[in-house]
C-alpha cells in the first residue's frame, strides 16, 4: 500500500466516472463471466467501459460510490446500494437502458445471456434490509496491495453502524475466500445458462 493512497466519497465528475469505469474494465477484462457474456476481446474491451459507466452514473439517491486514489489516479472503486436502494427505481432502470443497449447491441446473444443471469439473480436477492455491493474493482497493477481491503473496510464500518445485512454477488470462485474474510458466507450457486459459468451469491448478517 502506498503512502498516497486515500479514499474519496463524493459525487464523481464525468472524467472521474470514466476513470472508475476504466479501472473496472481492466479488472474484469479477462473475467470468465464477461468473456462468456461478451465474447471476443475486442468486443469486450469496447463494451465493458460503456456498461460500467452506465452503472456508475445511474444509481439513484441510494447509491454510494467510493473511489481509492493513488495520488490523483483512481485505482479502485466500490459501488454500493444502501438500505432501501434495491430494487432500483423504475427511473434509474430506464436511465441505465441506453448504455446497456449501446454496449450489447452488436451481439444479440449477449442480451439473451445477460437477461438469463439477471432473472436468476433477481429471484434470489434478499428481501430484508441490507446494503448491496454492486461492484468492487481494483486496477490489476494495484491488486493485492490493500486497495480492496480499504474499500471493503470503509463500507463494512458504515453497514455495521446501521446494523443491517450485506449482500453481494461474484462470478469468481476465488473471491469466496476473500469475501469470507469480511464475514460473508456463500448463499447460493447459480447456473443460469447450462454452458455458462456459475454465479455465486454471498450474505453477511447484521452485526
Amino acid at each position: 500500500m502506498t503512502a498516497t493512497l486515500r479514499l474519496e466519497d463524493r459525487p464523481l465528475s464525468r472524467l472521474d466516472r470514466r476513470a472508475a469505469a476504466d479501472v473496472a474494465t481492466r479488472a474484469f477484462l479477462d473475467d470468465g463471466y464477461f468473456a462468456y457474456l461478451l465474447p471476443g476481446a475486442r468486443f469486450r474491451a469496447r463494451a465493458l467501459p460503456i456498461l460500467f459507466d452506465g452503472q456508475i452514473g445511474h444509481l439513484g439517491r441510494y447509491g454510494r460510490i467510493v473511489v481509492a486514489r493513488d495520488a490523483d489516479r483512481i485505482v479502485g472503486v466500490a459501488v454500493w446500494l444502501t438500505t432501501g436502494g434495491f430494487p432500483l427505481s423504475l427511473g434509474v432502470q430506464i436511465a441505465q437502458i441506453p448504455s446497456s443497449l449501446r454496449a450489447l447491441y452488436p451481439h444479440p446473444h449477449s442480451l439473451k445471456v445477460g437477461g438469463a443471469y439477471l432473472r436468476e439473480l433477481l429471484n434470489v436477492h434478499p428481501k430484508e434490509p441490507h446494503w448491496y455491493l454492486m461492484l468492487l474493482a481494483v486496477d490489476p497493477a494495484m491488486q493485492r496491495g490493500g486497495v480492496g481491503t480499504m474499500l471493503m473496510d470503509d463500507g463494512i464500518a458504515r453497514i455495521d453502524a446501521e446494523h443491517v445485512g450485506t449482500y453481494l454477488e461474484t462470478q469468481k470462485v476465488d473471491n469466496l475466500a476473500y469475501y469470507r474474510r469480511f464475514g460473508f458466507e456463500l448463499q447460493a450457486t447459480l447456473h443460469p445458462m447450462p454452458d455458462g459459468p456459475p454465479y455465486f451469491t454471498m450474505w453477511r448478517p447484521a452485526r
